[in-house]
């Protein structure tokens, strides 16, 4: 008798597009680039993780536009001649049989800030500041910009940044988009009453906070193939009260199954400074796991997993469909590897690297 193979090795099958197991390198934002474009160390970094085993890698928040970078070394996909480097590291991560997808992003009030190392807090206009936009003109913080509140014109030109963002991920190559919609970005601002003050279509009830959110992920929806799938990533929880709810992120995974969206990446937090997050290992994964449960939507649990055996319970429980990590794959780039080691079974390796393998 064979033993059954663990889920998190387990194959799932997303439209047209086979992922090979269910670990996925979560999107996170380097500040390595210049003028938006990726680089040898975009090449080395995610190359990394197509070598060790991931089943599918998502860049980092990619600016559908220069004024929706978060910092000035923001990966971006504004303009065609970012396509072709973006290209290179897609062509390498399918040479090792590994999928990877694009996070589409607009930082809206959190923009034109400092990476981590470089600083805190807004960018001066001396070292390039740039105008920064968003539902209200309330910042995120004293230390961050104030942001001029977006016209209908503004609006509309997002939606348009957004897809044509996506039709230069399909010339990429790209096998997945995310649209970026937590963490307390320009379409999360829109969703949550914290942050969303308007009184227009675009503001007020759940429905109209949520609008925009729903007509970017359409318009990328339409652009992007038929057979590829689309994720939505969302912040579950604002963690503040009177923020945006888990029943609210529920509501809003029935409206994007309706318009086609395919997996909902379930995080939280990140849009006010006030949050309170209780965080412990797994802790996102009520959040998942309600979503799943009560839409019957696949989903994509992140946050402070870094166990072989975790991942798997989360599966087996039912609380994802897919396992996404993130400083864990930084320490170890090769942990699908070490991962199917512990929970006992076998997975490809490159020849290059099948010496060193222990199962």
């Amino acid at each position: 008798m064979t033993e059954p193979m663990p889920l998190l090795f387990t194959p799932l099958r997303l439209r047209d597009l086979t992922v090979k197991n269910r670990i996925v390198v979560s999107p996170m934002c380097m500040y390595s680039s210049k003028n938006g474009f990726a680089n040898d160390f975009h090449l080395a970094h995610l190359g990394s993780f197509a070598l060790g085993g991931a089943g599918l890698i998502l860049t980092e928040a990619t600016a559908v536009s220069p004024e929706g970078r978060i910092t000035p070394d923001d990966l971006g996909l504004w303009n065609d001649d970012q396509i072709q480097a973006l290209g290179h590291i897609v062509d390498f991560a399918h040479a090792q049989n590994a999928l990877i997808g694009t996070q589409l992003a607009h930082a809206g009030r959190k923009a034109s800030t400092w990476a981590p190392w470089r600083g805190h807090g807004a960018v001066p206009d001396e070292q390039g500041a740039w105008k920064v936009v968003g539902p209200d003109d309330r910042a995120y913080s004293e230390s961050y910009p104030t942001p001029t509140a977006m016209t209908t014109a503004d609006i509309r030109k997002v939606v348009e940044d957004f897809t044509a963002a996506t039709r230069r991920a399909v010339i990429a190559g790209f096998d997945v988009v995310e649209v970026h919609a937590a963490h307390g970005y320009l379409l999360h601002q829109f969703m949550s009453p914290l942050s969303n003050s308007r009184s227009d279509e675009y503001g007020g009830s759940f429905e109209k906070r949520v609008r925009l959110t729903l007509e970017v992920s359409r318009a990328v929806r339409e652009v992007f193939p038929g057979h590829l799938p689309v994720f939505v990533r969302v912040s579950a929880s604002d963690w503040v009260e009177g923020g945006w709810t888990p029943e609210e992120t529920v509501e809003l995974a029935r409206l994007l199954m309706e318009i086609g969206i395919d997996v909902l990446d379930v995080s939280s937090g990140g849009l006010s400074a006030a949050q309170k997050i209780e965080v412990g290992p797994g802790y996102q994964l009520p959040f998942a796991e309600q979503v799943k449960k009560e839409t019957g939507m696949t989903t994509l649990a992140v946050g402070m997993i870094t166990e072989a055996q975790q991942a798997e319970a989360l599966l087996k429980h039912g609380q994802a469909d897919l396992v996404a990590l993130a400083r864990e794959l930084l320490r170890d780039p090769h942990w699908p590897q070490r991962a199917a080691h512990e929970l006992g079974t076998k997975m490809d390796v490159p020849n290059q690297y099948a010496r060193a393998v222990r199962w």
